[in-house]
């Protein structure tokens, strides 16, 4: 009997050619960090066991997705019951709401949840009422799903509370400390236990076949900023939505989505033919999750908000345009930070697309 210690998924990828979801358990060996990949359908070795680096244990959560040689795989349940009891209890998710205001920019306390070791796994701005919480300020706020390592604890600890009626007296920082918020309930919700985490996320974030809240996007002279998938992985959304907000650009929705192939290649269908990285950037869309942002600026958004963004090649934008987002966090053309409506007759529509018909 092979005793050692692995961690098994149902593993989920979405087939293009075939237009089909192909099923599989994948199992994640802790000794040296290699992987091995069973055909559910057919009950046969996809993929012998082998070294794979681009896969670490901090990846193994339910929600997450993998790339292994060119598939993307989603994490949809437990394999087995040892893997379900260790891991269950070491990631937990719990709900935070950020309420904006002008002394506590939402960028900068997105980028210290990240810093402090948490993950935000869903993400939407809607218009808070006391239907949703009894004791928040009624008004539009960001609705996070964040998760982590006794992530309750830590986004209490984070923003300053050690339980609903104590103030940290830490030195450490923390939201409430460095931003002045005078009642820490009304500007930013954290919940109290596991059992109220699991409630107030199936509100905001339902797992059947719910909507939940509404966005509050007004599709009314706008445009689209799209924070790309490769940069939420590497946790800059938080210092790209700052440097939006320093810029003077007001976010009006948020929203975090999964998209899929077939979305992201009819979202980028303009670029088709024209553009050479068209198929790189459909298959940059929809390799996890993206954030798509509603700005708002006068009538001229689209044009401001572009040389915000800077041209499309990083490296031509770090030469022309240093201070634009994807001079600062760009890698390439097609891994280049950040989409924005190209032209202004389509702002409006780009928003739509996101908010009103992926979100439905």
């Amino acid at each position: 009997m092979n005793l050692e210690e692995k961690y098994s998924f149902l593993v989920e990828w979405y087939d293009t050619i075939a237009s089909i979801i192909r099923r599989y358990q994948l199992l994640y060996y802790l000794k040296d960090g290699s992987i091995e990949m069973y055909d559910m359908k057919s009950h046969r070795l996809f993929l012998k066991r082998t070294k794979y680096e681009d896969v670490h244990e901090d990846d193994l959560f339910l929600g997450n997705k993998l790339k292994v040689y060119g598939r993307l795989l989603l994490l949809a349940d437990y394999g087995d019951q040892y893997t379900a009891r260790i891991l269950s209890t070491r990631k937990q998710r719990t709900l935070g709401i950020i309420k904006p205001n002008y002394e506590a920019k939402v960028g900068k306390i997105i980028d210290m949840i990240y810093r402090s070791g948490l993950t935000i796994t869903k993400a939407k701005m809607t218009n808070i009422t006391r239907d949703l919480l009894q004791y928040f300020i009624c008004g539009p706020g960001i609705a996070l799903e964040i998760m982590g390592d006794q992530a309750i604890t830590s986004w209490k600890k984070l923003l300053g509370i050690v339980d609903e009626n104590k103030p940290s007296s830490e030195s450490t920082e923390t939201i409430q400390k460095l931003y002045g918020i005078s009642d820490i309930r009304n500007a930013v919700h954290a919940s109290n236990c596991v059992s109220s985490a699991a409630r107030e996320l199936e509100i905001f974030f339902p797992s059947g076949f719910g909507l939940g809240p509404s966005n509050t996007a007004k599709c009314i002279d706008c445009t689209l900023c799209i924070i790309k998938p490769h940069a939420v992985a590497e946790e800059l959304t938080g210092k790209i939505m700052n440097t939006i907000e320093e810029s003077g650009f007001n976010i009006n929705a948020l929203q975090m989505f999964n998209v899929d192939p077939m979305n992201a290649s009819e979202f980028y269908e303009v670029y088709k033919g024209v553009v050479p990285e068209h198929n790189g950037m459909v298959m940059e869309l929809s390799t996890g999750p993206c954030i798509a942002l509603e700005i708002l600026q006068g009538p001229d958004v689209t044009k401001t908000f572009r040389a915000c963004c800077g041209p499309a090649d990083p490296e031509i934008a770090r030469h022309l345009r240093p201070n634009s987002l994807r001079a600062l966090y760009g890698k390439n053309k097609i891994q280049n930070a950040v989409h924005c409506t190209d032209l202004p007759e389509d702002g409006v529509l780009e928003v739509q697309y996101f908010f009103k018909i992926l979100d439905s």
